[in-house]
């Protein structure tokens, strides 16, 4: 029966490990592995993660002498190149077409929750020179950018723009003397600040630049620059460049500030598969202006993804350890309970390893559609892209913003222990909450989704929606009512229903409000005052897309057990949902106050039926150790021992006497002990 419950090829529970949570483990209803392979997206997958991890315990290049909570700045952008280096150099442990699985997996094995200073030249240097060069280009830049000849990084954001791209300031003048284009950095706020590895690392990047050819504008373009000399790695004439200091976290990445002076780069340092600049200086537009989005999708699936992997870390660790903490008793004189089984606990714990499942799913989801799309594009079929690119923007926003959140509350719920960097709640907190910010400002994100959303309903007023399968429901009618009913009764059709119901109330609602702004203002300034209601509607917009990704997922599990359990916590994620966001669901009488009130006793009640499966499911991410890097959510529960062992560690503690004794408290209790 024990077999049955741990992977067939390690033993999940040994002698040894705390007994609270080995009988955690023994109450699972599920069989382990089928969920791994369930969750992971099959047992080939599974067994991948098994070698690569054990290709990186017995690679001792990535042996760490003392943890990095330990080290200073220098010592971590240290640690991060060199580890970088042999992970790349060892490279073949992997499938290196497969970034978004087993590149993300290795690389967080080899570097923790930390950028190095390769981790751009891979998540977006080399997307673009794969997705916005032509044929000669490719075969220029592909080769040695794969081979890493030359190390780059993507510059966009400068000091005074970073989401409004129309207005980046620094700018690419076409000489047609000289084929040749200058780039400039004409003020101070067009310094290109926060690009990661640029600082000290990087010695070419794609650069954004408003693009000027016979005396006009075309807008931002992208451009590939060289920055250092390669031998001497010294900044190239014309080329300033830096590091922008000590940030609130991933201080492994040494993310730079750049200006130019006048800096000339060849005509065909242009990226050229989709717009061109002739050697007259004749301009050549995209054939769809939405053709460069495909770079960002791919980038926004990966980011979804780590999000989620953090999120589901720190629901790992926080189950884990409020199986293994026990505090205050229920019944007197029972004894000390497990922190788990207190309700208000699970409420904590239980809805955040849903989003966590929700999160993942989505990512696995919008990764298949960016491939589809970008088989579409090489036919010429764009129909999907403005819809992907709305849903992906979307999605940055709301699990960015919940995966914050949600670590936030998840350390909260492991009480002080989790305010220690033992406990990796600090690191997973400020690696994951960039994500709010990088690649889209969250609440800009939510206003392109928003202007997408405008755009359907206006279709659909009009009579005439050309709707893809994201968006279609928008067009649809609901009953009037909402469908909900007890969690044993309701069917994944009617959850769907009533969130379709709701957001496609709240975008019409929207649509109607925006219109009347629009007869006494501008339309910028309608934009402008409806924009509060404007982000809640792309949030439920996003919100009914991870319901559907996560019930659609679920269904296609062959495994009866992890089927079950899973839809149960696909059921508590939308509960949870409904309950967060009642005043919607009950706005003209949708949905009734007898109906809200069944929802919130059956999320409670969900929660009991959960409990027993609560480790079992934290398991279900298959998280090592190494990956985890949690004191607190270790695999074996031995919390405390190796608590003490980790404090052990600390610098503070190379010595008995600080020299701060001798240099002012010893001298200052001298002296008053003189007094007395």
């Amino acid at each position: 029966e024990l077999q049955m419950i741990t992977m067939p090829y390690e033993n999940l529970i040994q002698p040894g490990d705390n007994p609270d949570l080995t009988k955690e483990r023994k109450t699972a209803s599920f069989n382990l592995w089928k969920m791994h392979c369930f969750v992971h997206e099959g047992e080939e997958v599974v067994k991948r993660r098994k070698e690569i991890l054990e290709f990186v315990q017995s690679t001792h290049e990535f042996d760490d002498p003392v943890p990095a909570e330990f080290l200073s700045r220098e010592e971590v952008v240290d640690r991060g190149a060199r580890k970088a280096v042999v992970m790349t150099n060892k490279a073949d442990a992997i499938d290196t077409s497969d970034f978004f699985g087993e590149g993300m997996y290795y690389q967080s094995l080899v570097i923790g929750r930390d950028l190095h200073s390769m981790s751009l030249h891979y998540i977006m240097f080399m997307p673009t020179i794969q997705g916005q060069s032509d044929d000669d280009q490719m075969d220029e830049w592909m080769a040695p950018t794969a081979a890493r000849a030359f190390l780059g990084t993507f510059a966009q954001t400068e000091l005074g723009h970073g989401s409004n791209l129309t207005k980046l300031e620094a700018t690419a003048t076409y000489d047609p003397k000289t084929e040749e284009f200058v780039l400039h950095t004409p003020t101070l706020t067009a310094t290109k600040w926060w690009p990661g590895g640029l600082g000290k690392s990087c010695n070419v990047a794609v650069v954004m630049a408003q693009l000027y050819t016979n005396g006009e504008c075309k807008g931002p373009h992208p451009f590939f620059v060289p920055l250092r000399d390669p031998d001497t790695h010294m900044p190239l004439k014309g080329v300033t460049l830096g590091d922008i200091g000590p940030k609130f976290g991933i201080n492994g990445s040494d993310n730079g500030f750049l200006i130019f002076d006048h800096y000339r780069i060849p005509r065909r340092n242009m990226f050229m598969r989709f717009s061109k600049v002739l050697p007259d200086g004749t301009y050549v537009a995209p054939p769809h202006a939405k053709l460069g989005f495909g770079t960002m999708v791919f980038v926004r699936s990966i980011m979804i993804k780590d999000q989620s992997t953090q999120l589901g870390a720190a629901a790992v660790i926080a189950i884990r350890y409020s199986a293994v903490r026990r505090q205050g008793e229920i019944n007197e004189g029972a004894g000390e309970v497990q922190v788990i089984d207190y309700r208000t606990q699970q409420f904590r714990l239980l809805p955040q390893l849903a989003r966590a499942f929700a999160f993942l799913f989505a990512a696995y989801e919008i990764k298949t559609l960016y491939m589809s799309v970008t088989e579409q594009i090489g036919t010429g079929n764009v129909d999907l892209l403005p819809e992907l690119h709305a849903v992906s923007s979307g999605l940055k926003a709301v699990v960015s913003w919940e995966t914050a959140q949600g670590i936030e509350q998840l350390r909260l719920a492991c009480g002080g222990h989790g305010y220690s960097r033992a406990s990796a709640f600090p690191d997973i907190y400020t690696y994951a909450v960039g994500g709010c910010t990088y690649e889209g400002e969250n609440i800009v994100m939510l206003l392109q989704v928003a202007r997408f959303l405008m755009k359907c309903a206006k279709e659909v007023r009009i009579g005439n929606p050309k709707l893809a399968n994201i968006g279609e429901y928008i067009a649809r009618n609901d009953s009037g009512k909402a469908r909900i009913r007890s969690w044993k009764q309701v069917t994944d059709e009617d959850i769907i229903h009533d969130f379709e119901a709701v957001a496609r109330r709240m975008i019409f609602a929207s649509y109607d409000r925006l219109k009347s702004c629009e007869n006494a203002m501008t339309k910028k300034e309608a934009w402008n005052k409806c924009s509060i209601d404007l982000c809640k509607t792309a949030r439920m917009h996003v919100k009914l897309y991870l319901i559907k990704v996560f019930l659609r997922r679920v269904a296609t599990c062959d495994d009866a057990a992890c089927k079950k359990v899973m839809h149960t916590l696909a059921t508590l994620y939308a509960f949870d949902l409904i309950s967060g966001a009642s005043g919607y669901f009950m706005k003209g009488g949708f949905m009734s106050e007898q109906q809200l009130e069944l929802v919130q006793s059956d999320l409670y009640e969900i929660l009991e039926v959960l409990r027993p499966e609560s480790v079992a499911l934290a398991d279900s991410w298959d998280m090592s150790d190494l990956e985890l890097k949690s004191v607190l959510g270790r695999r074996d529960g031995n919390v405390y021992p190796a608590l003490l062992e980790w404090a052990k560690k600390s610098q503070l503690n190379r010595t008995e006497v600080l020299p701060t004794f001798e240099k002012y408290l010893g001298p200052m209790m001298k002296e008053e002990r003189s007094h007395l």
